[in-house]
């Protein structure tokens, strides 16, 4: 970069970047570096772009600007990621949450409309965003969240903590949910879902900073699904619910899985919702018991 430290010309140069080396979000990339380093809001980094950087911040943005280069996610150089309007700590030991999973929990809100105290499992809780985010929204709900990385549950612990809904939420570190007792109300997950033989097909950003543990979801990317479907039934209450994020091929093969243990498949329309690019991401199902 140039020895000139106006936001206005540090934007444009490092747009031409990110853009040059294959970055889609350039600009949007670049704002938010600058951002973090400056703390200046958006809206005064458009207003006031005459507005320079110190030598120290100036610094700082080229170490994250070489991070970025390497493709790391935004989120991973700054430690945090947005979702549903709250930040979340992320680290490499976690996947950073997506807006896609945000469909999920538009879902399970909706659908759990009855104003009462329920009770939810969170299978492979990764950051926490799905379960801390449905407490935050539900005072009166209680949570039970599972994962098999220590890490990762110390990323969620700290997230739930930071973001007040920590006395009501348990972790248990497990394989998928085996050892968890009790009855829920409704079971939500985010599984991995794609296929080992296309992790190498991920792009960079994904393959080379998030978890491949969140990431493979076996040779047909099913795995997480079947195991699922497995204990699920025997943990949930009569007429209860699961909701699953799936890859947007993958609804009637995931349906498939768990008719075959039982559980109420409505209407196809009744039970698939898509996200905001129009794919299949999320089935509800219940448990026909």
């Amino acid at each position: 970069m140039s020895n000139d430290h106006r936001i206005k010309n540090i934007t444009k140069e490092l747009t031409r970047q990110f853009f040059e080396i294959g970055i889609d979000t350039a600009a949007l990339d670049a704002r938010w570096l600058i951002e973090a380093v400056s703390g200046v809001n958006q809206t005064t980094l458009i207003l006031e772009p005459e507005i320079a950087l110190t030598e120290d911040q100036f610094i700082r943005l080229q170490a994250m600007v070489e991070r970025r280069k390497r493709f790391e996610p935004v989120a991973k150089i700054l430690g945090e990621k947005e979702f549903y309007g709250r930040a979340f700590k992320v680290t490499k030991d976690v996947l950073d949450p997506r807006p896609d999973t945000e469909t999920l929990i538009d879902v399970v809100l909706k659908s759990e409309l009855e104003d009462t105290a329920l009770r939810f499992l969170d299978v492979g809780v990764g950051s926490g965003a799905i379960a801390i985010t449905l407490l935050c929204e539900k005072l009166n709900w209680q949570g039970v969240a599972s994962d098999i990385s220590d890490k990762a549950l110390a990323i969620a612990s700290e997230n739930s903590e930071t973001l007040g809904v920590a006395d009501r939420l348990v972790f248990v570190k497990t394989s998928w949910m085996s050892g968890i007792d009790g009855l829920f109300d409704f079971i939500v997950s985010n599984p991995p879902y794609i296929g080992s033989a296309e992790i190498d097909e991920l792009s960079q950003d994904v393959k080379n900073y998030d978890p491949v543990l969140a990431l493979d979801g076996g040779d047909d990317g099913l795995e997480a699904y079947r195991q699922i479907a497995l204990t699920s039934g025997a943990l949930l209450k009569p007429q209860g619910k699961i909701y699953l994020e799936i890859g947007y091929t993958q609804a009637s093969q995931v349906i498939d899985i768990f008719r075959s243990v039982g559980f109420l498949i409505p209407k196809t329309p009744d039970c698939i919702t898509k996200d905001l690019g129009g794919n299949d991401r999320v089935i509800t199902l219940m448990w026909d018991r």
